[in-house]
């Protein structure tokens, strides 16, 4: 009997993973699960079923386990309450939430995880399904790799050294109809990235870095830029490079956040639906803060 399946969801990004949970960190099943998310972006387990226990052992059997809040954390470590994992985020908008209800919010708009935080990329997402929402909640995915490689030639040449500042407060603004003085000031303390439109990353391939925290173009028009930003957005966004995964509980999803932008649908803010997520650390620093590179 064949220990893991891998079967394509669609031509350009997606697959269904099929494995035994108590086999699930076998060290041989852990590397064909992390070349196949290389080349497919999104892997899909459907209601595996993890305990906190279980999908924390995978994250740690994957690479070097990533707490935004903190940084990277040494693998096994445990939250200061006692029996609560310490990098196990619970997302959710009632009882039980990790995260405040605006960074939730948040989620639902096209975002690529921690461009916005000093440090670098995050490698890999990995969300357990709890509970679900009896509307909406679907995840969905755009192969961001594929998106830059099928852009017309010309297009490619006019955007491949455009630089971008990312920003937290831009994405908050799809959240707020008008962001609150105090929250606006916590917002404007995340650094301001500058990040490469086009990024060639250390294995050779060249994928966008898109989202709505994607703010401002250097050397472009604000305006100008926003309009290529947004356009960007909808190219990658198209169903030939996009997947839309409808949750069942007790699925387990990894992404490669280097190549993957993600949103969620939105759901009923006052449903139950609750997602485990727990962070791989990335080994290659995407952006600078902008502080640091304007003149004194």
């Amino acid at each position: 009997m064949t220990a893991i399946t891998i079967e394509p969801i669609k031509p350009h990004i997606g697959s269904l993973v099929r494995v035994d949970k108590a086999r699930l960190c076998d060290p041989e099943i852990v590397q064909t699960v992390r070349e196949a998310m290389e080349q497919r972006g999104v892997l899909v387990f459907p209601e595996l079923h993890l305990t906190d226990a279980e999908q924390l052992a995978f994250t740690d059997a994957f690479g070097q386990r990533l707490n935004y809040t903190s940084g990277a954390t040494p693998n096994g470590a445990r939250g200061a309450v006692a029996g609560e994992e310490a990098d196990v985020y619970k997302i959710a908008l009632g009882k039980g939430a990790t995260l405040a209800p605006e960074f939730v919010y948040a989620t639902w708009f096209w975002h690529t995880d921690g461009v916005t935080v000093d440090q670098p990329l995050p490698k890999a997402t990995m969300l357990s399904a709890r509970k679900l929402s009896l509307t909406g909640g679907q995840t969905e995915f755009a192969n961001t790799f594929a998106a830059w490689a099928r852009l017309p030639a010309a297009e490619q040449a006019a955007i491949a050294e455009l630089r971008v500042i990312h920003r937290l407060e831009a994405a908050m603004r799809h959240v707020f109809r008008e962001i609150p003085e105090d929250r606006l000031a916590r917002f404007r303390q995340a650094p301001e990235m500058v990040v490469p439109l086009v990024w060639t990353q250390q294995d050779g391939r060249q994928s966008l870095v898109l989202g709505t925290h994607a703010d401002e173009v250097i050397g472009m028009p604000y305006t100008a830029g926003r309009s290529l930003l947004e356009r960007l957005i909808e190219w990658a966004a198209q169903p030939d490079f996009s997947y839309s995964h409808d949750w069942r509980e007790g699925d387990f999803v990894i992404w490669n956040n280097h190549g993957v932008m993600h949103r969620v649908v939105p759901y009923d803010a006052d449903s139950d639906r609750n997602m485990h997520r727990t962070s791989i650390q990335g080994d290659q620093r995407l952006g600078r803060p902008l502080a640091e590179l304007q003149p004194a």
